[in-house]
């Protein structure tokens, strides 16, 4: 079901399953564009760090961009397969899952690039990208969380998708992908450490760019909301499924 979503979504066009790539490269070679090439910035120079600021905005832009996609599909993925939730037999709780694994081929797909990119511009192998497997699985268990959650509110509640499109357009520039967290003024740095996107994307910048545990306390806290997500969401969507077929 996972392939079929993600064929499906550009067939009969010319290109075809070419755009499922092409999409999100667009949209991080624009970022990489702007902040790297108009502005100018460079944070690896500046602060002794060990790669340039490319490596620095993809090794969070790329988990997040997953996140991203998984929280727009969420919000509508039982009311998008109606005729399969009102079918008895049909196992709905494998819908939620299904949109994380289309989103997450996507991501190991930009991992690879971003890890050749790394071996060739600066001759380096992180020990640190070994991490990669356990981080894909941490992330995995939030998304399917957030998912259950978000696609069992949505089918009550169907404004929901809407608040979701708001976040996630400017929910990029509230995580610390462009910026390091002693950049902002300090009243504003509390931010960073309630939104729980930040913790997942602390790991793989420590997995991908600094090559060490920089933020050791991230992967504590990413470790244990995953579960705690994964668990919470779950219960609320068996919660919620009983009046799917009616409200639908």
């Amino acid at each position: 079901m996972a392939k079929r979503e993600i064929t499906d979504r550009y067939k009969g066009q010319v290109l075809g399953n070419v755009w499922a790539i092409l999409h999100p490269l667009t949209l991080m070679g624009v970022y990489i564009f702007i902040f790297v090439f108009v502005f100018k910035i460079k944070i690896g120079a500046n602060r002794n760090l060990p790669f340039d600021y490319t490596t620095y905005i993809l090794s969070g832009l790329i988990p997040w961009l997953s996140l991203q996609e998984i929280l727009g599909k969420a919000s509508t993925v039982i009311i998008s397969h109606a005729n399969l939730v009102k079918q008895l037999v049909f196992p709905i709780a494998i819908l939620p899952i299904k949109s994380v694994i289309s989103s997450l081929i996507n991501q190991l797909i930009f991992l690879l690039i971003l890890i050749i990119y790394v071996s060739i511009a600066f001759q380096k192998i992180n020990l640190t990208f070994l991490l990669l497997p356990i981080l894909l699985f941490v992330q995995s268990l939030m998304m399917i969380g957030i998912a259950y959650i978000l696609s069992a509110i949505g089918v009550y509640f169907k404004d929901i998708k809407d608040f979701v499109q708001i976040f996630t357009l400017i929910g990029v520039y509230l995580l610390p992908i462009f910026y390091l967290p002693e950049q902002i003024p300090q009243i504003f740095q509390p931010l960073l450490y309630i939104n729980p996107f930040s913790y997942i994307i602390w790991c793989y910048q420590d997995a991908l760019y600094f090559g060490k545990f920089q933020h050791p306390f991230a992967w504590i806290v990413a470790i244990i909301m995953s579960h705690l997500i994964f668990s919470l969401g779950y219960k609320v969507f068996c919660k919620l499924q009983v009046m799917f077929g009616n409200l639908l």
